[in-house]
């Protein structure tokens, strides 16, 4: 069992460095192909050609990498070299084509066998293998466009040029082609003796004449349409400066109305302001004036009521003394009636004789009074009426001649019937005290002077009534 076991022990670690030795040989002669290459391998009887990666052996195998990325290959033509066209004009051209290695056993097999990994790898190689096919074919094409159809036609330009080319270039692959410059060649790099330059040149010059003569008519009819817009702008400026003009003038005019109309305004306003004011002033003087005349009437008819007023009560201050006086002679008298009322006694019976005559004297008497009373009423009231009837004359005379100062007037007037009803009433009391003491005059006289005496009395009774009620009269028409 001991020897079995050894014996299985050995043969798997002879197997696993085996197997050890394998994959380390296999790690060491592995080779990887980086991405736009490719592995060509030649054997003993076959080549191969790997993308990713293979294993080579040392002696037995020999191993190439060949670059199989896009290439750019630059044909540049100018100056007398320059890409002839149809109508025989050079141009100047940079085109650029991008090829490639497909990426196939065949091709890179191919390519390899044709110019060799090394060269297929090599980009200057590769612009020298192409340049002339390229090159002719460039011509190619070149030669069935007129030069302006280069610029025109410059897409079908290219196509035209990669379908004369082909795509499949033992093994290589045209992808595309640019065009990078392309350009008139000037003509002083012409070649005059040469007949194709020749015919070029004179294509440009009758071109160029012809678009000289096209762009100087353009350029004067640019010029006159210029010149023309610019007249149209002048006139349509010049017209609107003129109805500018037209409107500021009309503006200024206008404006210059509105001002004269709002100065003339202002002139009437103030003109009726002044002649308000003036009017204000006149009236106010005008009332200054009836308030002086007012003032000046009241003072005179203050003046008067004072004079009045001292002329009553100097009146008054007679009356007084007067009664005071016939007071006194009264109270004389009634002493001396007292005196001789022994006298009378004695003459009472003489004085009862004597009053029967007197009884019958007494009536005659009356009857006397009676028509001296009436002719004395009759006189008063025609002595009233007269005055009442010149009162309301000389008061309607006054209310017309005052009608326009009638407050001052009312006041005047009040003033004066206050003033009339005080003499009135002074007069009244005058008379009334008058009447009063020569009734007592009458009544201490009656009883020696008898029935003349009381005759006597009775007229003075009457004049008082009269006088009273003449008195009443005036104050009555002051007061009218």
């Amino acid at each position: 069992m001991d020897a079995i076991s050894l014996g299985i022990g050995v043969l798997v670690a002879v197997v696993l460095l085996i197997v050890i030795a394998i994959a380390f040989v296999i790690t060491r002669l592995f080779r990887k192909v980086e991405q736009g290459k490719a592995l060509i391998i030649s054997k003993t009887k076959k080549v191969d050609v790997t993308f990713t990666g293979a294993v080579v052996l040392p002696v037995l195998h020999k191993a190439e990498t060949m670059d199989i990325s896009v290439k750019t290959i630059e044909i540049r033509r100018a100056g007398r070299e320059g890409l002839i066209c149809q109508d025989n004009i050079r141009a100047d051209i940079q085109i650029t084509f991008f090829v490639r290695v497909n990426k196939t056993v065949e091709d890179v097999i191919k390519v390899a066998q044709a110019i060799g990994t090394g060269r297929a790898s090599d980009k200057d190689a590769i612009q020298q293998f192409f340049a002339a096919k390229f090159s002719e074919a460039l011509k190619t094409v070149g030669k069935q466009l007129d030069f302006v159809d280069l610029y025109t036609k410059r897409e079908e330009f290219r196509d035209r040029i990669i379908q004369v080319i082909g795509t499949d270039l033992n093994g290589y692959h045209l992808d595309d082609a640019a065009i990078d410059f392309l350009e008139q060649t000037p003509m002083a790099q012409l070649d005059g003796a040469n007949i194709l330059d020749a015919q070029g040149i004179r294509k440009i010059t009758e071109l160029t004449a012809i678009e000289h003569v096209r762009t100087n008519e353009f350029q004067r009819t640019e010029q006159k349409e210029i010149t023309r817009q610019d007249v149209d702008a002048r006139e349509t400026i010049l017209e609107l400066e003129r109805r500018q003009a037209e409107a500021e003038i009309k503006q200024r005019r206008e404006v210059e109305t509105l001002r004269a109309r709002e100065e003339a305004a202002t002139a009437r306003v103030q003109e009726e302001e002044r002649l308000g004011a003036q009017t204000a002033f006149i009236r106010t003087e005008e009332q200054l004036g009836i308030q002086r005349e007012n003032q000046a009437r009241e003072i005179a008819v203050a003046q008067k009521n004072r004079e009045r007023v001292i002329a009553v009560e100097s009146e008054r201050i007679e009356k007084d003394r007067m009664l005071e006086v016939i007071g006194r002679e009264r109270e004389t008298e009634l002493n001396r009636i007292a005196a001789t009322k022994e006298v009378e006694a004695e003459r009472r019976e003489v004085a009862d004789v004597i009053r029967e005559r007197i009884a019958v004297d007494r009536t005659v008497a009356e009857q006397e009074e009676s028509i001296l009373t009436l002719r004395a009423v009759e006189d008063a009231e025609r002595a009233r009426r007269s005055v009442i009837i010149a009162a309301e004359a000389e008061a309607q005379e006054k209310l017309v001649k005052d009608i326009k100062a009638a407050e001052a007037a009312e006041a005047a007037s009040s003033h004066l019937a206050a003033e009339q009803l005080t003499l009135a009433e002074a007069r009244l009391k005058t008379a009334d005290l008058d009447a009063q003491a020569k009734l007592r005059l009458a009544e201490g006289i009656q009883a020696e002077t008898a029935a003349p005496g009381l005759a006597a009395v009775q007229v003075r009774d009457a004049e008082a009534d009269v006088t009273e009620k003449a008195g009443l009269a005036e104050a009555e028409a002051t007061a009218a």
